[in-house]
């Protein structure tokens, strides 16, 4: 068969697998995949994919965003409480649609990215208090719904991490603002590593504000959305005091409090190869044990994040969001994203297959046109 005929063939299995994905997303829901409800003077946004662990996807950011801009400026709307149905918060975004879509030129990779940063954008300017309840797995886009807001409340039950870097993405959805802004090289660790924090360890880091045990949750929210009058005062003292009365874990250290000196030597190259010598040049088993990590780890990926996030510390979060939509279309036009999701969620034999494989081939130019302005195409918030 001639490579013409193979790329077509190709194409259509690309085609069918992003089809069969869109109908499954249609039709496997007999509920709406976000609930919306008014309660009291409170309003309350339930993320309602559970069998997928809540991913974000397309149709959630379409129905969350207008509600979210209508409740903004509804006289009888004073707060907005997001949470996910089941064992999970978010899980991230549906990736394996997006990538469907990129293989085969579909604009859901486009249209995705537009409307979750549009979305981020929008909690991250709301002007009213938003009470993100991170109970569960809280990862890539359910950072992205979650930290911009003013109030994210943790339990024993959640794990947070930002792992793109092992499937040749970046850690995106405003992360160049965020992670930069926790303290030291800590954001720098986290997304080219993916390690992953849970629990108490997500306030600790700075990712939460607000740590509750899993059980009182319900308790929390209902306190919350039977307030007769909730300020924004008395919506951080309903808060506090929940968090003042949880005292699971309270006595064990930050898991990475007795590493972040040498986390913040290590990590504030600002090159990767530094970052890979100077792990070397330590040798401790933890900095054996990173660089072990890294090394499994998309070098393009790789590069990118560090460029990303040098970049969007000093960068506002709207322009973050805007430079984080360029990376996902040089991302979509690339090879590495598309292997490592077909290595870590297709096919699963976490073996990927990197092109170009070293970072030494990882030009600074090739990292740097990712970062070109796309005109006419760029995202507008």
């Amino acid at each position: 068969m001639s490579f013409s005929a193979l790329s077509s063939a190709f194409t259509l299995r690309s085609l069918y697998r992003l089809r069969r994905i869109q109908a499954h997303t249609m039709s496997s829901h007999v509920e709406p995949v976000v609930l919306l409800e008014k309660v009291g003077r409170a309003g309350v946004i339930t993320m309602n994919r559970p069998e997928v662990l809540n991913a974000l996807n397309l149709a959630m950011a379409q129905i969350i965003l207008p509600q979210l801009k209508k409740w903004e400026v509804d006289n009888e709307t004073d707060m907005v409480i997001i949470k996910g149905h089941g064992r999970a918060f978010c899980s991230g975004g549906d990736i394996r649609a997006v990538t469907e879509a990129g293989k085969v030129g579909d604009p859901l990779a486009q249209d995705f990215f537009r409307q979750e940063y549009t979305l981020n954008n929008a909690i991250g300017t709301f002007k009213k208090p938003y009470v993100a309840l991170i109970d569960g797995v809280t990862m890539g886009g359910g950072v992205g719904v979650s930290v911009h807001g003013r109030h994210r409340v943790a339990t024993e039950k959640t794990l947070f991490a930002m792992p793109e870097t092992a499937i040749g993405f970046f850690a995106d959805v405003g992360s160049g603002y965020f992670l930069t802004r926790l303290q030291g090289q800590l954001g720098v660790f986290l997304a080219l590593t993916g390690f992953r924090l849970k629990g108490r360890d997500v306030l600790r880091a700075g990712i939460a504000t607000h740590f509750v045990e899993s059980t009182k949750m319900r308790d929390l929210e209902k306190e919350l959305v039977e307030l007769k009058s909730p300020t924004g005062d008395r919506i951080a003292e309903v808060l506090d005091c929940y968090h003042g009365q949880c005292t699971l874990d309270s006595e064990k250290p930050f898991i990475l409090e007795k590493h972040m000196a040498d986390i913040n030597r290590w990590f504030s190259s600002d090159s990767v190869e530094g970052i890979f010598q100077n792990l070397k040049d330590d040798g401790s088993e933890f900095a054996m044990k990173q660089l072990e990590t890294l090394s499994k780890m998309s070098p393009t990926s790789m590069k990118l994040s560090l460029r990303h996030l040098r970049k969007g510390a000093s960068l506002s979060l709207q322009d973050n969001l805007v430079m984080d939509y360029r990376l996902t279309q040089a991302c979509m036009r690339g090879h590495d994203f598309y292997e490592g999701v077909r290595a870590v969620l297709v096919d699963r034999d976490h073996n990927p297959k990197w092109s170009p494989a070293t970072l030494e081939e990882v030009t600074d130019t090739m990292v740097e046109e990712c970062f070109i302005p796309l005109g006419e195409s760029d995202l507008k918030l």
